[in-house]
C-alpha cells in the first residue's frame, strides 16, 4: 500500500516537476544556444580581465568601477526592450508577423534614445561616478591610478554602447521568433574578435602599440560593431525565414495602441533595471569601503560567478520564451506547467553548477597575477555565492514567469524595489553598524535571495501572471 503511494507521489511530482523527453528537447533546443553564447561572452571577459589584470591590481580594479557603469546601461537596455519582448513573444506565438515587425522598430528607436542619454551622462559625471567606489582604505596613490584608468577605459567604451543596444534589439527579436542559433553565432564570433584583438593591443602584438586598458576597451568596442553586423546582415540576408524583417525600415510606423501597450508595459521593466542595476553597483560600493582590497576581490568573484551563472538565468530565458509562447497562444495551462518544470530545471542546474564552483574557487583565482589576499578574498565571496546560487535560480525563473503574463508592476516590486528596500539597507547596517570583517559580512549579506525567492514563488503558484496580451490588441 505504502509503494503504491509513493509511486503515486512520484507520478504527480514527475508530471509536474520534471516532464516528459520531448518537454526537454525543446526547452534545451532553446537553452543550450543561449548557455553557449553567454558562457563564450563571460569566458572572453574572464580572459579579458585576467589580461588587464596582469598589468596590475590598479589597472584590473580601474576597468571593473568603470564596467560598473557600463552595466547600469547594459541593464537598462535590457529593461527597455523587455516591454516590446513581452507582446514580441506572444505575438510570435500568435504569428502575427505584422505587429511583431513593429516591437522591433519600437525596439531600434529606444535603443537610440537611451544610448544617446547615457552618453552624456558618462561623458559629464564620469569622474564623481567612478569615485564613489575608491573611498575606501588604502593606498592614495593606488586611488588615484584606479581613477585614471578608469577614466581611460570609460572614454572609449561609449563608443561601443549604440552598437551593444541596437545588437541587443536585433538578438532578442529573434529568440523571440524561436531563432537562438544566429544570436548565438554572433556571440562567438563578438568574443572571439574581443580576445585577440585584446590581446593584440593590451600588450602590443604584431607591430601595434601596448595600449593596456585603452586597448582593451578599444577591443570590446570592434567586437561589438562586429557583432551588430552579422546579427543585422545574416538575419536580413534570410528575411524569407524571418517575415518580420521585410520592410523594416522602409517607414517607422508603430500603430498608436500598440506603442501605448508597450509604453505602459515596458517604462516599469525600463525602470526597474535601472534601479535594480544601480541597486546592484550600490551595494558593491557599500562594501568597497571596507578596503580598496575588496574592490579587486569584488572584480574577480564577479567575473567567475557570472560564468557560472550563465546556466540558471539561460534557463530564465527561456521560461520566458516558452510561456509568453504558451500565452500568446491561448495555452494558459500550458504556459504554468512549463513554469514549474523549467523552475525545477533551473534549481538542480545550479545546485550542480554551485558545488562545482565551491570545490574549485580556490584554485581557479589562481589565473591572476595580483596579491594572495586578494585572490584569497574572492575564493570566499565566490563560495557564498555558490551556497545561494539555487535560490537565484528560483527567483530568475519567477521573475521571467511573471515578466511573460505582462506583471510588469509586481515584476518591478519583486525585483528593484526589494532591492532599495530590502537589499541596500541590509547591506549597508552589515557594513557601517557592525564590526564584522568582509568575509563574514558578504556571506551574510546573500541571505536578501532566499527570501526573494520564496516570494516569488508565492506569486507564481497564485496563476495571477498568466495573462494573454495579444488575444484583444486593437492596432
Amino acid at each position: 500500500m505504502q509503494g503504491l503511494i509513493a509511486a503515486g507521489m512520484w507520478t504527480r511530482f514527475k508530471a509536474k516537476f520534471i516532464g516528459d523527453r520531448k518537454f526537454y528537447q525543446m526547452a534545451l533546443g532553446l537553452i543550450i544556444p543561449v548557455i553557449v553564447q553567454n558562457t563564450v561572452t563571460n569566458l572572453v571577459n574572464l580572459l579579458d580581465n585576467v589580461m588587464v589584470g596582469s598589468l596590475g591590481t590598479t589597472h584590473m580594479s580601474g576597468v571593473a568601477i568603470g564596467n560598473h557603469l557600463i552595466f547600469v546601461f547594459n541593464l537598462s537596455i535590457f529593461g527597455a526592450l523587455s516591454g516590446a519582448g513581452i507582446y514580441g513573444a506572444q505575438f510570435a506565438g500568435a504569428k502575427d508577423w505584422e505587429s511583431f515587425r513593429e516591437t522591433l522598430r519600437l525596439r531600434l528607436l529606444v535603443s537610440v534614445a537611451i544610448t544617446a542619454l547615457a552618453a552624456i551622462v558618462l561623458t559629464k559625471w564620469s569622474t564623481p561616478l567612478l569615485s564613489l567606489y575608491l573611498g575606501g582604505e588604502g593606498n592614495p596613490a593606488d586611488s588615484a591610478a584606479m581613477l585614471l584608468y578608469g577614466k581611460q577605459y570609460l572614454k572609449i567604451m561609449l563608443w561601443g554602447l549604440l552598437p551593444f543596444a541596437l545588437a541587443q534589439s536585433y538578438s532578442s527579436a529573434l529568440r523571440e521568433a524561436g531563432e537562438t542559433v544566429l544570436p548565438m553565432r554572433a556571440s562567438i564570433v563578438s568574443v572571439f574578435v574581443n580576445l585577440v584583438l585584446n590581446y593584440i593591443l593590451i600588450f602590443g602584438k604584431l607591430g601595434f602599440p601596448a595600449l593596456g586598458v585603452q586597448g582593451a576597451a578599444l577591443a570590446t568596442v570592434l567586437s561589438r560593431i562586429a557583432e551588430l553586423a552579422m546579427v543585422a546582415v545574416v538575419a536580413h540576408r534570410n528575411h524569407d525565414r524571418f517575415p518580420f524583417l521585410r520592410r523594416l525600415y522602409r517607414s517607422f510606423r508603430i500603430g498608436r495602441n500598440l506603442a501605448k501597450n508597450i509604453m505602459i508595459k515596458g517604462m516599469p521593466l525600463f525602470v526597474n533595471e535601472f534601479l535594480w542595476s544601480a541597486g546592484m553597483i550600490t551595494i558593491t560600493q557599500i562594501l568597497s569601503t571596507r578596503g580598496l582590497v575588496v574592490v579587486g576581490a569584488l572584480n574577480i568573484a564577479s567575473t567567475f560567478t557570472n560564468l557560472f551563472g550563465v546556466f540558471y538565468f539561460s534557463t530564465g530565458t527561456a521560461v520566458a520564451i516558452v510561456t509568453g509562447q504558451a500565452l500568446g497562444a491561448g495555452d494558459v495551462d500550458l504556459a504554468k506547467a512549463q513554469v514549474w518544470r523549467l523552475l525545477f530545471f533551473a534549481v538542480c542546474l545550479s545546485s550542480a553548477v554551485g558545488l562545482v564552483l565551491v570545490i574549485s574557487a580556490g584554485w581557479i583565482t589562481e589565473v591572476y597575477r595580483t596579491e594572495v589576499e586578494v585572490r584569497s578574498l574572492a575564493a570566499a565571496f565566490m563560495r557564498a555565492t555558490a551556497f545561494y546560487m539555487p535560490f537565484q535560480a528560483m527567483a530568475n525563473s519567477c521573475y521571467f514567469a511573471i515578466r511573460s503574463g505582462g506583471r510588469t508592476i509586481l515584476t518591478m516590486i519583486f525585483d528593484s524595489i526589494y532591492v532599495w528596500i530590502i537589499c541596500v539597507p541590509y547591506t549597508y547596517a552589515l557594513v557601517a553598524l557592525t564590526n564584522l570583517g568582509i568575509e563574514t559580512v558578504y556571506p551574510l549579506s546573500q541571505l536578501i535571495h532566499p527570501l526573494k525567492a520564496i516570494l516569488s514563488l508565492i506569486v507564481v503558484r497564485t496563476g495571477y501572471w498568466a495573462k494573454n496580451l495579444v488575444e484583444d490588441q486593437v492596432r
